[in-house]
């Protein structure tokens, strides 16, 4: 059996009807988590998720909320508390695209992207925090008050033309996942980045549903295979748990080498 090292704690996490997701609150309710899914749109596959968490025995709720509007966000935090009791993880992982060539794109399109990636992060992150700091450490449970998971991606890093909206949502994280983790520091909260690169998922589909097109994608994946979304789900639940008590401030890539610029392996 899977080492149950979330045990006795509970985790929120954002956009987790499908995906990267998913992949997270599978993986922490494996690893004994209780999880709420929350989700926007979709209720019929939050509910899905939900479903095939408890049929492996563990617990989770679905709960409808947009990360950009804060009573929804209140409203959430509010729903899994009354639930749970408590909180000792958040993950923000709700993210979206909406690409445009740079002249092209117009103002509702950036600020779609904003929204949902780098202020939805900002408003369920502050609630976390305020629960965090509230409910103090418990060492029965974990050695941090509590943790915060914020969902990047490569391209905090990597520029990508067409998507500088995503791009920049994704630069903004990194910055604001540092700050607050050496503000909140101080309270015994920890917060880390988690930078996947090219996971399948149905958001990135066209770059992998054919030969032609995962082809073309792993000449810049060293490693030579596309990720999973386990890959990142696991990864989660490892920070999350006491086994990276001293991991904070940092983004941690799971990329296949993406990051290490393979277009000049052979142009040194």
């Amino acid at each position: 059996m899977e080492s149950q090292k979330l045990m006795g704690q509970s985790a929120l996490i954002t956009g987790a009807d499908s995906g990267i997701g998913k992949g997270v609150a599978i993986a922490m309710a494996r690893a004994g988590a209780k999880v709420l899914i929350n989700y926007v749109h979709n209720q019929e596959s939050a509910d899905e998720v939900v479903h095939e968490i408890k049929e492996a025995g563990g617990e989770a709720i679905a709960f409808k909320a947009d990360v950009s509007i804060e009573d929804d966000v209140q409203a959430m935090f509010a729903k899994h508390i009354e639930t749970f009791g408590s909180i000792n993880i958040l993950v923000n992982n709700a993210g979206l695209q909406k690409d445009a060539k740079f002249l092209d794109m117009t103002l509702d399109e950036w600020n779609t992207v904003i929204n949902i990636n780098l202020t939805g992060q900002f408003l369920c992150s502050r609630e976390a925090a305020k629960l965090f700091i509230k409910q103090g450490v418990k060492n029965e449970v974990s050695n941090a008050a509590g943790k915060i998971i914020c969902m990047s991606s490569v391209h905090e890093v990597i520029p990508w033309a067409g998507h500088v909206n995503y791009a920049a949502s994704k630069g903004g994280i990194n910055m604001f996942m540092k700050s607050i983790a050496q503000e909140l520091a101080p309270h015994k909260i920890r917060v880390v980045g988690i930078g996947p690169g090219a996971i399948q998922t149905p958001i990135n589909k066209d770059a992998w549903e054919t030969r032609e097109a995962l082809n073309k994608l792993l000449t810049l994946i060293p490693y030579g295979r596309i990720g999973q979304t386990d890959d990142i789900g696991k990864l989660a639940a490892w920070i999350a748990s006491d086994d990276a008590d001293y991991i904070t401030g940092t983004t941690i890539f799971a990329d296949g080498g993406m990051t290490l610029y393979p277009g000049f392996a052979d142009n040194g």
